[in-house]
């Protein structure tokens, strides 16, 4: 299945990421899932470029503001317990404001924890991730940060991953 990134951007949005150097989309991996959803160990993945205040360090903001084609590849981790006045946002080319009020908005961590305890999932992987959204060139995303993070999550013994995109 190929990815319309194009969408459900305004035409004026559209017209200007259409000129832009991105990959093309290519058909997307898909994997069935080998045991129901309530015995599943579920790790999620925001590109809202979120990080732990004082334990890792932001996303390369200056380097993306001084090179605006360029994007911070790399990821940040994110405990099962997150607790708001731990979140630090920062990412350039999104509105933060509604994350720094409730991360889950970009993350829902508590609604899955929620979730895991009324048995709909398995649990909720301890160590969860986060990536920087914009990403013009993924060369360097997917030979490196993302084969660590899947390494990292089969590792953790995580089963499915819940995507959310910002």
């Amino acid at each position: 299945m190929a990815v319309d990134s194009y969408k459900w951007l305004p035409p004026s949005l559209k017209a200007y990421f259409a000129n832009m150097p991105f990959e093309a989309p290519t058909s997307m991996p898909w994997t069935s899932l080998a045991k129901p959803l309530s015995q599943l160990k579920i790790a999620l993945v925001t590109t809202a470029g979120l990080n732990v205040r004082g334990v890792e360090p932001p996303f390369d903001y200056e380097r993306e503001q001084r090179e605006p084609q360029w994007g911070d590849p790399s990821y940040r981790t994110l405990p099962r317990d997150l607790r708001q006045e731990q979140v630090q946002t920062g990412h350039l080319h999104i509105n933060n404001a509604d994350i720094d009020r409730d991360f889950n908005v970009a993350i829902p961590i508590a609604r899955m924890l929620e979730l895991g305890a009324a048995g709909v999932v398995g649990e909720v992987a301890q160590t969860n991730y986060s990536f920087m959204g914009f990403q013009p060139n993924t060369q360097e995303w997917s030979a490196t940060y993302a084969p660590e993070v899947a390494r990292r999550m089969t590792a953790e013994g995580v089963d499915a991953v819940l995507l959310t995109p910002v």
